[in-house]
């Protein structure tokens, strides 16, 4: 009997042991995956920046950065959703276009976006955002990775509202603010 129960034990042990192993990549790439997004709007003029328009912000910049990673990875166009609009999606599709061309992939893991709402327009139909994003910034070829770079980039963003989420219409990558 107690050999069994120590039988029992080992197998429950070694079965938890493969789940472990198995889901292990994939937490990691989840852990990669979630842009982490932070709001300052304590300087933005010349109107106030609601606690619910922050929420909105901040949800919206986050997913699109998200699906911006999951495009490029993708090199494909589609999960850009109309996260994107004007020139934003313009450039965007164009170098997704070129990575397609190329046949390579890239990708942005481990993000990190720390927002300063610089202007709040008075009928807060845009809002103009700085964002010094820290990334690993990753390009592959055939699955196997030839570069990889821990890129700090300051871009200076233009949002506006759209029927259901904030879209950005400017993504421009910038030397400083």
């Amino acid at each position: 009997m107690i050999l069994r129960r120590t039988s029992c034990r080992s197998r429950l042990l070694l079965a938890a042991s493969v789940v472990l192993a198995l889901l292990g990549p994939y937490q990691v790439f989840a852990a990669d995956s979630s842009p982490q997004v932070t709001l300052n709007a304590s300087k933005t003029g010349p109107r106030t920046v609601e606690a619910l328009t922050q929420r909105a912000v901040i949800r919206d910049y986050k997913f699109a950065w998200q699906n911006l990673d999951s495009a490029f990875a993708a090199s494909s166009a589609t999960p850009l959703n109309s996260l994107f609009a004007g020139t934003a999606n313009s450039s965007l599709k164009s170098a997704l276009d070129g990575q397609h061309r190329s046949g390579i992939s890239s990708r942005y893991l481990n993000q990190n976006h720390k927002l300063d709402a610089v202007f709040y327009s008075p009928e807060g139909d845009m809002i103009e955002l700085h964002d010094t994003a820290e990334y690993d910034f990753q390009i592959r070829d055939d699955g196997k990775t030839i570069h990889n770079e821990h890129a700090i980039v300051h871009y200076v963003v233009l949002m506006t509202p759209g029927a259901d989420r904030w879209v950005i219409r400017q993504l421009e990558a910038v030397p400083e603010f």
